[in-house]
């Protein structure tokens, strides 16, 4: 089906999809496979923040579980450092992750039960340059792991829909039988699991590594004991910093429930990896907890840190009761115009608390408003 399709179709299906042209327009100028060009282009357009290139081959399936690039680059260029030559992709999708492994091995297999998703890899491997050998059939057939001769198995299985507890035998293909089925050719395996998967369920040893992308958790990529580095670990891109786990080190995580001058915002990554005291040590600045949420982890002290391990510093300009018509009376007297509420409320009170805050700003500086106990924080970022 790709055969018929060309890159002049797709960039005209951009086009019109940017005008807003509906499905019945659509189809009468895109012509035959207009529904698979029209995917395409709708993912070039929405891929523009997550890859440097704008013309790869991906539906919006294979977009959504892509590995960002800055994210797959780090992961090869670590890959990299152990000195291997060859590895396989037993779940490789569009082919995202597999092409930056390849650009630093020898050797590198594409396995996909999907022929759209192969055909889309293929094309997208030629784009970048890279020699890979792509296997369109199910990864986990003896016939299929015969086929395989790798140094290192990786798998990015797809995540089923949102469940209580995420499990490694919910994920497709499971981690589990994907061990099974290779371990007998190799005992190095690279697993991206869902983030919110608790360590105690993963019942090999090796590394857990949280990756932050531009202050979001974004990755939780598990290496088993022959590529490990430590225990836990947590990478802030694009920064490029990380931190491992030491349990050499004094605790030296205090906690207040008064703020300081500054707050101190931590990367989801840092605390997901329990690499708080890890993270004091390496400020080495006389900072303490202050908030650890899901969504938001704060430490606070008097001096203005400025550290590529955080998410950003802010400098604190008032707290006050929690209530949003004082918030709004001192933002307005302090010449705000603009307020970002950095805070965990349910999500039908969100946007009323927020415009009763907001009301009426009309000034040049920018509050962030963050809540701690019944107290408001308000802050400038630094």
């Amino acid at each position: 089906m790709l055969e018929e399709i060309t890159e002049e179709k797709i960039r005209e299906a951009m086009e019109l999809i940017r005008h807003g042209f509906d499905e019945k327009k659509l189809r009468a100028r895109l012509g035959e496979n207009w529904e698979l060009i029209a995917e395409i282009a709708r993912a070039r357009i929405r891929a523009k923040d997550k890859f440097s290139r704008g013309d790869l081959w991906l539906d919006l399936e294979g977009l959504r579980y892509a590995t960002h690039e800055v994210v797959a680059k780090y992961r090869a260029e670590r890959l990299e450092e152990f000195g291997i030559r060859s590895i396989a992709d037993v779940s490789c999708g569009i082919g995202i992750q597999l092409i930056f492994y390849a650009m630093k091995v020898e050797k590198a297999y594409g396995i996909d039960i999907d022929p759209l998703k192969i055909e889309f890899a293929k094309r997208n491997a030629e784009k970048y340059g890279v020699e890979i050998e792509f296997i369109n059939a199910d990864s986990l057939a003896p016939e299929t792991v015969e086929r395989v001769n790798a140094e290192v198995i990786f798998s990015d299985p797809a995540r089923p829909p949102e469940m209580p507890e995420r499990r490694l035998e919910d994920l497709l293909p499971s981690p589990l039988e994907i061990y099974r089925a290779y371990e007998s050719k190799t005992d190095a395996f690279i697993f991206d699991l869902p983030p919110q998967m608790r360590r105690e369920r993963v019942p090999w040893k090796g590394e857990f590594e949280y990756i932050d992308l531009h202050g979001h958790l974004n990755r939780l990529t598990f290496y088993t004991e022959p590529l490990a580095r430590a225990e836990r670990s947590a990478v802030i891109l694009p920064a490029g910093v990380r931190l491992e786990s030491n349990p050499e080190l004094e605790n030296v995580v205090e906690w207040t429930e008064k703020p300081g001058q500054y707050l101190y915002e931590i990367p989801q990554a840092v605390d997901y990896a329990d690499l708080l005291n890890e993270l004091f040590h390496e400020l080495k600045a006389n900072a303490k907890m202050l908030l650890r949420e899901k969504r938001r982890v704060l430490a606070t002290g008097d001096e203005p840190i400025k550290s590529p391990y955080l998410k950003r510093t802010y400098s604190v300009v008032a707290v006050l009761p929690f209530h949003p018509v004082r918030i709004n009376d001192f933002l307005r007297r302090e010449n705000f115009g603009r307020a970002t509420l950095k805070m965990s409320v349910p999500q039908e009170e969100y946007w009323k608390i927020r415009r009763r805050i907001e009301a009426n700003l009309n000034g040049e500086r920018r509050a962030f408003v963050f809540k701690v106990g019944d107290k408001a924080v308000v802050a400038e970022a630094l």
